[in-house]
């Protein structure tokens, strides 16, 4: 395992950030990392990274003790926070090597990673201009060159394109596809459930800093789902609210369960009901209709039904 988390728990005076969260995470997975505000995510990778002591509980990284950490463990890890990470009178050049220096590079080593991080995020061209005269998303790609320079096996990546524009953002959400394609295991939080959906295998769900969700992202999304959605399109508006009355004559469900959205007729079944067998029954009424399918169920769905809260409030 790449990280091993166990009963995670700490306290700020009388808050509980987090409390009693274990996590393992393997090599290769690109696992995110979801909450409301307060929800515990940013102590929780705080304590992952040992950057905060908890106040019982153990974090493992690479098999070692974040409390005892080698010099080689720490290599290992890149992390590119939500604050920026670099300075902004120096060049993206110098903020780059800065970091690599950091990390033990040196020489050839260290120039060849330099510009490998900086050709990544698309910055090369830029190198030699401070970083305080960088747009909004190039900082966040200098952030990102920063954190990645040493090539992690781990990278931790807290809201890396918050305030971006969406060129920015789709270079980045790019740069993470490759990184994980690469091999990386990728720990990502996002207030983006879309992001979220397209990056990562795995989702972890936390609030009152406790995880109330961890598993494959599809799975997730399954188990705390109520309900399937099924879509009948029609010709018009008149052809649905026909074809709705067809299906509450003959039984196939009840009103409460049916619902029209202009030409669509929306069919809420309970998420064990067999989609197929329904799909034949609806063709049997001789219905006109232009396909039939189901709306796929959404993480901000799930979100909302396990915390009660919207993402970004």
């Amino acid at each position: 395992m790449i990280i091993e988390a166990e009963d995670l728990r700490k306290s700020f005076k009388a808050t509980k950030a987090v409390a009693g969260v274990s996590l393992a995470i393997g090599e290769g997975e690109t696992v995110g990392l979801l909450g409301p505000n307060g929800a515990g995510k940013s102590t929780t990778l705080n304590l992952l990274l040992g950057l905060v002591t908890a106040d019982t509980g153990q974090v493992r990284i690479l098999g070692e003790d974040t409390r005892r950490l080698s010099d080689e463990a720490r290599r290992a890890i890149g992390f590119v926070p939500q604050e920026y990470a670099f300075f902004p009178e120096l060049s993206g050049l110098a903020n780059v090597t800065y970091w690599a220096r950091l990390y033990g590079l040196r020489r050839r080593a260290l120039d060849t990673a330099v510009r490998d991080a900086l050709e990544f995020t698309g910055l090369w061209d830029r190198r030699k201009d401070a970083a305080k005269t960088y747009s909004g998303g190039m900082q966040r790609r200098l952030n990102i060159s920063c954190g990645i320079v040493h090539n992690p096996k781990l990278l931790i990546m807290d809201e890396p394109t918050v305030g971006v524009d969406p060129q920015s953002r789709n270079h980045i959400l790019d740069s993470v596809r490759t990184l994980s394609a690469g091999g990386a295991t990728i720990v990502y939080t996002s207030h983006y459930m879309e992001e979220i959906q397209a990056l990562c295998d795995r989702v972890v769900i936390m609030d009152g800093g406790k995880v109330v969700a961890d598993g494959a992202l599809e799975k997730v999304i399954r188990d705390n789902t109520d309900e399937r959605v099924v879509l009948l399109e029609t010709p018009s508006p008149e052809a649905a609210r026909d074809a709705t009355d067809q299906i509450l004559r003959h039984g196939l469900l009840a009103a409460a369960e049916t619902d029209v959205e202009g030409s669509t007729v929306v069919l809420r079944l309970p998420p064990d009901a067999d989609f197929n067998d329904l799909a034949a029954r609806v063709l049997a009424l001789g219905l006109t209709l232009e396909s039939i399918g189901e709306r796929r169920p959404s993480l901000e769905t799930v979100f909302l039904t396990l915390t009660g809260k919207k993402l970004r409030d």
